[in-house]
């Protein structure tokens, strides 16, 4: 039960201020101790304020900081919950719980998203505001109680009462990410093309993208965030592989024809052997005789008996090495051209 005598100790100048201290208590469970913190977190940037300095006052630093504590939290919750689960299991499950469409529907439906003051303008369509006022308020809290109170509040008011966590873990909702899988597996080529960029009559961007399966085109998808409009493409697509056997098949068959282009051959395998073209022939002419005229003329040679051969045993034995030809005596140039000169007379 809500202690309205507390509400009548603490000092309201103004009746909205009281009944925005009614609303956070039911919200949060806990009165706020700063409430000029809690103002400014739901103080949307097209309302934006200025400080003494001049400075604009709004939500967004707010939001920065709660979108780190509601990771801290968030993973500390899904990490005690599923024990045992692996670290993809766990950080897909901390993505879905704290990613801006769920913060968005927690904040309708807690009613949060009435109390974010805003000029109207650009944000009728603004999914997103109420998450982002979500996470302006957890950093809030954490300024104001601290991070423990963070904690109790993910996980006594929201987790425990407003989202079933096991079957937000179960759930696929990243359709780009299971498309993703999908072409990894089957080695298809996936593509997002941004077909449009335009602004809605308030002056709000619009987004279109399409996929491309191996450059055979799918399902289209608008939004106001490029994420959107991905997830929406994504996810027709999905359902057009399913339902479509002809789209199916016109995937692989495109598939197919890329993958024969890439395995033609590109070039025959280079040769080698190296030309050893470094030796030079300068004092030697080289024998063009075939090999096989002169091993004849050798064998022939062999066999014809001459003057020097009937007068000693073999050819052979004259060959032999032979230990007189070792000498230690010096000899002149003049004395070696001499014997040369002899010996030449001699073989005549």
């Amino acid at each position: 039960m809500l202690n309205n005598n507390i509400i009548d100790k603490i000092k309201l100048p103004f009746r909205k201020e009281k009944e925005l201290y009614l609303s956070l208590y039911k919200m949060m469970g806990f009165y706020p101790r700063k409430i000029e913190l809690y103002k400014q977190a739901l103080l949307h940037r097209s309302a934006a304020q200025r400080t003494a300095k001049g400075k604009p006052l709004n939500n967004e630093r707010l939001e920065f900081l709660g979108d780190a504590i509601l990771d801290a939290a968030v993973g500390d919750i899904v990490f005690r919950h599923f024990p045992g689960k692996r670290e993809g299991f766990l950080t897909n499950t901390r993505s879905k719980l704290v990613q801006r469409e769920t913060l968005g529907r927690l904040a309708h439906e807690m009613g949060l998203d009435s109390l974010v003051r805003s000029n109207g303008k650009g944000t009728s369509h603004n999914s997103y505001m109420g998450g982002n006022a979500f996470e302006a308020l957890v950093g809030a809290i954490y300024l104001d109680r601290g991070y423990d109170a963070c904690m109790r509040f993910m996980k006594k008011r929201i987790l425990a009462q407003m989202i079933n966590i096991d079957k937000v873990a179960y759930k696929e909702v990243n359709f780009k990410s299971k498309l993703l899988e999908w072409s990894q597996k089957n080695r298809v080529k996936l593509e997002f093309h941004l077909d449009t960029q335009k602004k809605d009559d308030k002056g709000s961007p619009i987004f279109c993208h399409t996929v491309m399966l191996e450059g055979i085109e799918g399902c289209s998808g608008e939004g106001y965030s490029k994420k959107e409009s991905q997830q929406k493409a994504a996810k027709l697509t999905l359902e057009q592989l399913k339902r479509k056997p002809q789209f199916l098949d016109s995937v692989f068959a495109a598939k197919s024809d890329r993958t024969k282009m890439e395995e033609e051959p590109v070039q025959i395998v280079p040769e080698t052997e190296q030309a050893e073209d470094f030796i030079v022939i300068s004092h030697f002419e080289a024998d063009t005789t075939p090999k096989a005229e002169t091993d004849n003329t050798i064998k022939a040679e062999a066999k014809r008996p001459t003057k020097e051969t009937s007068m000693r045993p073999s050819a052979y034995e004259d060959d032999e090495f032979d230990l007189t030809d070792i000498s230690m005596q010096h000899m002149s140039r003049e004395d070696i051209i001499a014997a040369a000169e002899q010996a030449a007379w001699e073989e005549e």
